[in-house]
């Protein structure tokens, strides 16, 4: 990586939390992921602790509070462990999903339940089927997506940024024929994607960075269901895609890295470009905190895809406003050239 250009290396936000990952993974075992407190803060999202805000400690204290004073209210203190673990909201997007999903048009998204592969701290069942925060902000994505697609089916997708390969694993489970999943990312992240895919799919429907490191050139259609490559090797790639994806991750990078990367997508074709990201831009960085040089706004896309269309752009229901209003929200391009 350190020897890559500087456009794949981890930009400011990324950089000494990847060497403190890097370090936490080795020491815990990637089988352990999930709960360990470098993911839980960067590319493992929950819907309870620390995702919504609150320590483990304050969720403790507030639970106890509640127990203690009122140790017969069965329902206020359900409600509260319910909003406090996440479940609460878990529950309210899944709904959301459910409701929205088309499901006389493919893919069937219907048919996921997420691996528990990375011992996950935050996983819940619904209707027999298991979900995270990760999953379900995919799933939704989708939903979006399918409204859109009129009977078309994307088998080829890119995605920078891809976590821990949540969105490979989704498509994988709903039944697309001839899925060609690409994710390209910076270690320590695409290692321990191409570990839970691995898990997740089946050894053999994972193509590893081992397997492409010494290729020239990637051809998009000789690969197997399953990809991850590492960040530089996205100039090796040839072919075309039909749906590039970014969720979340190019709000954490600067504009000269996500411009190199969406060059790509366009030199790739790709006929649909669904994005993630913060309307109002992430915070910037100043000394003892994280953040990025220069934030990238919502509407900076519309100037970098000159080729693409703005089909929609959602935050409620499919997207997310946080209590302190801000909007994290879906962009959906579609190619006009």
């Amino acid at each position: 990586m350190l020897a890559a250009d500087e456009l794949y290396q981890p930009t400011l936000f990324w950089r000494e939390a990847s060497a403190n990952m890097v370090k936490e993974i080795a020491e815990e075992g990637v089988e352990n992921f999930r709960r360990l407190k470098g993911p839980l803060g960067y590319f493992v999202p929950t819907y309870g602790s620390p995702g919504n805000g609150f320590s483990e400690q304050q969720v403790d204290e507030l639970s106890s509070l509640i127990k203690e004073r009122y140790p017969g209210a069965l329902k206020p203190i359900l409600a509260l462990d319910s909003y406090l673990n996440g479940e609460a909201e878990a529950l309210a997007n899944y709904r959301v999903f459910m409701a929205g999903d088309q499901t006389d048009k493919a893919p069937n998204l219907q048919a996921f339940s997420e691996s528990s592969f990375g011992s996950p701290k935050e996983q819940f069942e619904f209707e027999g089927r298991a979900y995270s925060r990760s999953s379900l902000n995919y799933l939704l994505g989708l939903v979006l997506l399918k409204r859109h697609l009129d009977g078309e089916l994307p088998t080829k997708v890119l995605e920078i940024g891809g976590g821990f390969g949540s969105l490979g694993e989704i498509l994988a489970k709903s039944e697309i024929k001839d899925l060609r999943y690409i994710d390209v990312d910076i270690p320590p992240t695409g290692f321990v994607a191409e570990q839970y895919l691995r898990a997740a799919l089946g050894q053999s429907a994972v193509a590893t960075y081992a397997s492409t490191a010494d290729s020239a050139v990637i051809d998009i259609d000789s690969l197997p269901t399953a990809t991850t490559l590492c960040a530089w090797q996205i100039e090796r790639l040839q072919g075309e895609v039909d749906l590039f994806v970014n969720f979340i991750s190019f709000q954490e990078m600067e504009p000269s890295v996500v411009r190199n990367y969406l060059s790509h997508v366009e030199r790739l074709k790709a006929k649909w470009v669904l994005l993630r990201n913060l309307r109002e831009g992430k915070q910037k960085w100043r000394e003892g905190s994280f953040g990025v040089m220069e934030p990238i706004l919502g509407d900076d896309y519309a100037e970098m895809l000159p080729n693409y269309d703005l089909i929609d752009r959602n935050v409620l229901p499919f997207g997310y406003r946080t209590v302190d209003n801000f909007h994290s929200e879906l962009l959906l391009f579609r190619r006009n050239a």
